[in-house]
């Protein structure tokens, strides 16, 4: 699996979307990305990744895309879209 279908099988597990639906998603567009959501989020990537990520990383991952250059710091990189 490549990071980019982790990457999306993280946010589509969690908050019970479609890959489609994940281009411009950011934090609270929907009903499931609250605050919980979030948390439950951030575990599953960090799970998925084998990181921990900073707390500040967690506070700023805003959306689907800040995520993506977040995930960098960690050296994960989420291949293009094809």
């Amino acid at each position: 699996m490549s990071n980019r279908d982790t990457y999306n099988t993280a946010f589509t597990e969690t908050f019970m979307i479609e890959t489609k639906d994940l281009p411009g998603l950011k934090y609270q567009d929907i009903s499931a990305w609250d605050s919980v959501g979030h948390m439950a989020l951030m575990a599953a990537l960090e799970e998925a990744f084998g990181i921990e990520m900073d707390i500040d990383d967690i506070i700023e991952f805003s959306g689907y895309e800040a995520g993506q250059a977040i995930l960098t710091k960690y050296n994960i990189a989420i291949e293009p879209a094809v």
